[in-house]
């Protein structure tokens, strides 16, 4: 196993808060680059193929992250699956849930690339798509499901290797293709004069790249996370596992998908300003967000490493210097995205009463973030122990649940319907949702100790 031990990090030995800072910085640097490479692909077709072009693109990301959420929260179940077996030295049944997880990846890819081409139109209907931009919308869709497998196979793949410490390759073939993105994009949209078609076609490309870089790399490797053509098929007992621990988190984050959408329509009800600055905020806060999401990542690979290999004593100090980390990590950034928000909110924009605007946003949600990632943390945590129904409920409950009510009912009242009050009630979601997380980690613990014989 030797070109995976030169990536890979030993989990279950030594100290953990430095091999989790290993594991997540290449994670943290991957995010931002798919963040830059998302906003040059915005620049480049706003600039150059027109407004059009660009709400055709911009109004399509809430549809494609609705899709393929479900998808993703299985890559989540096949990484704590991987992670277990891997830490247990259980070579055939890592192999077993390998070759079950790439399946399930061609799969959801071709389910995925017939919906989204089939149903475009129809679905663009249903989010009352402006008539001035569907057909744009419903050409950029097409072109981005036709290659959504390559994505499929990518996020399945990387949710592999992460399994086993590896970050730092899924980080080499995301800047290669993001690279390839950003040069695609300019020659398709300046040059050939493509439009929305080109942006589409470049991420199909890229998408199509690194999908293949990370084949190449699991056909490559040796030992039970390698990967042969010859054995793909999906083991019936693994699929539940992954289904078990990756359904809860796929509906949770398509349900978060469509809370989000209420939400944006109180804040559309502001007018075009507000809109603007809650949007430019939002980008900002990506991020934030991303810096912190590593250590959700790292949560579950760790835990899930450790329970495999029977290190539960482990278990508390991972919790410990993840919730350390994205404390450290959330707060330091929000301080300084707060410190400079209007130059960086004056990035998107020429308008001050938008940058002030955006400014108000970044004032109570950057103020506060750090909480969303010690929230996001203890899903991490439940996750990897092998619970994932119960963060779900939990999550929608306290975040999506309680949100949706707050809008319904202290929003509605004269003297709180500022925009204000929409943004205050994530502070308070996110308090009252990772308190909700922590009684449900110690329920779990205890349970669990009993099973362990502890």
């Amino acid at each position: 196993m030797g070109r995976t031990k030169k990536y890979e990090i030993d989990m279950c030995n030594g100290p953990i808060l430095k091999k989790m800072l290993i594991f997540a910085l290449p994670l943290m640097l991957s995010s931002i680059l798919q963040l830059l490479f998302n906003a040059a692909d915005i620049v480049v077709v706003g600039r150059f193929a027109g407004d059009d072009s660009l709400a055709a693109v911009g109004s399509t990301s809430s549809l494609i992250n609705l899709l393929t959420n479900l998808f993703i929260g299985l890559s989540v179940g096949a990484n704590v699956l991987v992670a277990r077996y891997f830490g247990a030295k259980k070579e055939e049944e890592l192999k077993e849930t390998v070759h079950t997880a790439m399946t399930l990846s061609l799969i959801g890819g071709a389910l995925l690339t017939v919906i989204g081409i089939v149903g475009a139109p129809l679905i663009l209907e249903w989010m009352q798509s402006p008539p001035e931009v569907i057909n744009l919308s419903i050409i950029y869709l097409r072109v981005y499901f036709a290659g959504i497998t390559a994505t499929m196979i990518y996020n399945f793949g990387s949710s592999i290797l992460r399994a086993i410490g590896d970050t730092k390759r899924p980080l080499y073939y995301l800047s290669i293709a993001g690279v390839v993105n950003v040069v695609l994009n300019l020659v398709f949209v300046i040059v050939f004069h493509w439009g929305v078609f080109g942006v589409g076609l470049a991420t199909v490309i890229s998408q199509v790249i690194s999908a293949a870089l990370v084949l190449r790399c699991l056909l490559r490797e040796q030992g039970g996370i390698r990967l042969d053509l010859k054995r793909l098929g999906v083991n019936k007992g693994k699929l539940l596992q992954i289904m078990q621990i990756g359904l809860p988190a796929g509906f949770q984050g398509m349900l978060f998908s469509l809370s989000n959408v209420v939400i944006q329509s109180s804040v559309n009800s502001f007018g075009a300003t507000i809109v603007a600055g809650n949007s430019a905020a939002q980008n900002i806060e990506g991020f934030v967000y991303v810096g912190m999401n590593a250590f959700y990542q790292a949560a579950i690979s760790f835990m899930g490493q450790n329970v495999g290999a029977g290190k539960y004593s482990r278990v508390n100090k991972i919790l410990f210097a993840a919730e350390t980390c994205v404390i450290v990590i959330g707060f330091g950034l929000s301080m300084i995205v707060r410190l400079f928000a209007t130059p960086l909110l004056s990035l998107y924009t020429d308008s001050p009463a938008v940058v002030e605007a955006g400014t108000v946003r970044l004032g109570i949600i950057c103020a506060t973030y750090f909480l969303c990632g010690m929230m996001d943390v203890m899903v991490g945590a439940l996750r990897g122990l092998g619970y994932s129904i119960a963060p779900m409920i939990v999550s929608l409950l306290g975040a999506c649940a309680f949100r949706l009510l707050w809008i319904a009912t202290v929003f509605q009242i004269d003297r709180f319907h500022t925009i204000e009050t929409v943004y205050t009630s994530y502070p308070i979601s996110w308090t009252l949702t990772f308190l909700a997380h922590v009684v449900t980690f110690l329920i779990v613990r205890n349970r669990l100790k009993k099973r362990w014989g502890e």
